[in-house]
């Protein structure tokens, strides 16, 4: 993953998730890379069970994320004082985790639900919603418009790096993503 990051960095990404993993050596080599990665803020993905949680904890991400909304693992989060955002699709799931204390969701999967439903879940639930990542089958060229029609933020994944995995993966293409930065409106 060292060269995946550092393009990731030299284009000025600064929030990378890694994905969970259930190997001996997964902890070691995260803890590496948070290590040699100060500048970036990794988190940890696809959170689904407490083992998952307790060796993103013992890694030392800066946060989490899961595709689920699981009122154990949002409570053993805060009990750490860890931020785990968790994945909403319903609006009985979006209210829940509202209720629960969540100011960031990840709307998964965001490709299922389409482009206005977050907007379209204002009225009937009432504001304020909370802060909404859209996440799951969106590419560089739908950042724009799914900002445009009302969620917060995007994460982006396989459409950058192909299906191929480990040693063998093909390096991502680095122009849709310079291209996409360079077309993204400044925050403060």
């Amino acid at each position: 993953m060292v060269p995946q990051l550092d393009k990731l960095r030299d284009l000025g990404v600064r929030h990378i998730e890694i994905a969970w993993g259930p190997g001996a050596d997964w902890i070691a080599q995260c803890q590496q890379l948070i290590a040699s990665f100060p500048e970036l803020r990794l988190g940890a993905a696809s959170i689904c069970s407490q083992a998952a949680l307790e060796a993103v904890l013992e890694a030392g991400f800066a946060y989490g994320v899961s595709p689920i909304l699981d009122s154990r693992l949002l409570a053993r989060s805060a009990a750490a004082g860890f931020t785990l955002v968790p994945g909403v699709m319903s609006p009985t799931e979006v209210n829940r985790a509202r209720s629960l204390g969540c100011s960031v969701v990840k709307l998964f999967p965001a490709t299922t639900v389409g482009i206005g439903y977050w907007r379209r879940l204002r009225d009937p639930l009432g504001a304020p919603l909370p802060f909404c990542i859209a996440a799951g089958g969106l590419k560089p060229s739908d950042v724009l418009p799914w900002l445009e029609a009302g969620v917060d933020a995007v994460a982006l994944g396989a459409s950058l790096v192909g299906s191929a995995q480990g040693p063998a993966a093909a390096p991502f293409a680095t122009d849709p993503l310079r291209q996409l930065l360079a077309a993204l409106p400044t925050r403060p």
